[in-house]
């Protein structure tokens, strides 16, 4: 094992990443949390010891202990919504580095993601409205979209945000406020090259710290419910060249917005306390826990190290939750869902049809839900979390 930890969630976001990178932090010395992937529609929720509570979009979960936050060249980066965090935190910029190859999303990406999600109707993706997604597929078709970098220079800056307003129609905002805000951001966070985080893996452990979960990542996610976005550890891959891949779930399985979910229950008693019906996403959905589906992320994401299981405690509070260890479709078992070929979306728009048709199969309840979660996944528990904070971990032997 090595020094560095890259943390992926294994469902649909919501596992409870943010609570274990701030027991990782907690645990033993680390140099920084590196973002890799998502943006501002990140919601980590981390509670401390002394009772502080934040929930984490674009700074590290690291923050409340001091661990410094970069986010690397794979995040979207929205000025204005880390503005307000930054503010609810205490402006911490001294922890901040940001990759100047890092695109940055605008009010009018996020108001072209909220126009496009709200003509579907009826048929919503289960987009957050943040506009990651539209600053993604703007940036695919539009070599000179917007990056970090480019708040150092007004005139470079407005040129290529009067580019995104033409190309996405109007926001309600004046080009003029946002390049001031923008230029604002510019001068406050530390700007940094391309090698800026390899000096970090350098200097000390570093926690990679990702953003929703495999199940929604953009060509591995049952598509088109999914986000623009790679969620699992292929970005950590391309930045770090070894890492120990810890993959968070819960005891329940969890999916907030539209698309599959085969051991949904909506009569579960899972009362939740950070997460709710959002304008966007819409309701939050709870279920058993899905080990057909958890296996599957664990295959596409390459396999893991070893396991962060989450809500360990709910299960005594939840008599009727269970584990659901195969689906049935058509009358017949259906233990494996065979992962297609990379970055085929048409294989993926077929899954998730059959996915809407599929059914749990028998449901058990294990007297030890770790152990049963890590034989079903073929994957050593390393954390064991019973509630938010970092005392309520366990953290095993082979964690750096």
């Amino acid at each position: 094992m090595n020094d560095h930890v890259a943390v992926v969630d294994l469902g649909y976001g919501d596992a409870g990443k943010g609570t274990v990178v701030d027991a990782l932090c907690a645990y033993s010395a680390k140099r920084a949390v590196l973002r890799f992937n998502g943006g501002a529609q990140a919601a980590h929720n981390v509670v401390t010891e002394d009772g502080r509570q934040h929930t984490f979009a674009q700074f590290g979960s690291g923050t409340l202990r001091g661990v410094p936050t970069h986010l690397t060249r794979y995040v979207v980066v929205d000025p204005l919504a880390l503005a307000a965090e930054a503010a609810a935190l205490g402006n911490p910029f001294e922890l901040l580095t940001v990759d100047g190859d890092a695109l940055l999303a605008t009010p009018w990406h996020r108001a072209a993601n909220q126009r496009r999600e709200r003509a579907r109707g009826g048929d919503r993706h289960g987009s957050c409205g943040m506009g990651v997604g539209e600053t993604m597929a703007y940036a695919a078709s539009h070599p000179g979209a917007p990056r970090v970098s480019d708040t150092l220079s007004r005139t470079r800056l407005r040129r290529r945000l009067a580019a995104v307003e033409s190309d996405l129609g109007p926001a309600g905002v004046p080009l003029d406020d946002v390049v001031d805000a923008f230029r604002a951001f510019g001068r406050t966070v530390a700007i940094v090259g391309p090698t800026y985080g390899e000096r970090l893996l350098r200097e000390g452990p570093c926690v990679f710290e990702g953003a929703q979960g495999v199940l929604l990542d953009e060509w591995r996610g049952w598509h088109p419910h999914t986000t623009w976005s790679t969620t699992t550890f292929g970005n950590v891959s391309e930045l770090c060249g070894s890492f120990t891949r810890i993959g968070v779930v819960r005891t329940y399985t969890t999916r907030h917005g539209a698309g599959p979910f085969v051991t949904e229950d909506a009569t579960l008693d899972l009362p939740e306390g950070h997460n709710a019906t959002g304008e966007w996403q819409g309701a939050f959905r709870v279920g058993h826990f899905d080990a057909v589906a958890h296996r599957y992320a664990v295959e596409v994401a390459g396999g893991v190290d070893g396991l962060a299981v989450t809500h360990l405690d709910v299960p005594e509070r939840c008599p009727a939750l269970r584990i659901c260890e195969s689906y049935t479709i058509d009358g017949r078992p259906w233990t494996r869902i065979v992962p297609g070929p990379p970055r085929d979306l048409g294989y993926q728009e077929a899954l998730t049809a059959r996915l809407h048709q599929a059914r749990p199969g028998p449901l058990t309840r294990p007297d030890d839900w770790a152990a049963a979660i890590e034989n079903l996944l073929s994957a050593p528990v390393e954390i064991e979390s019973y509630g938010p904070g970092s005392a309520d971990k366990k953290l095993l032997n082979r964690i750096p």
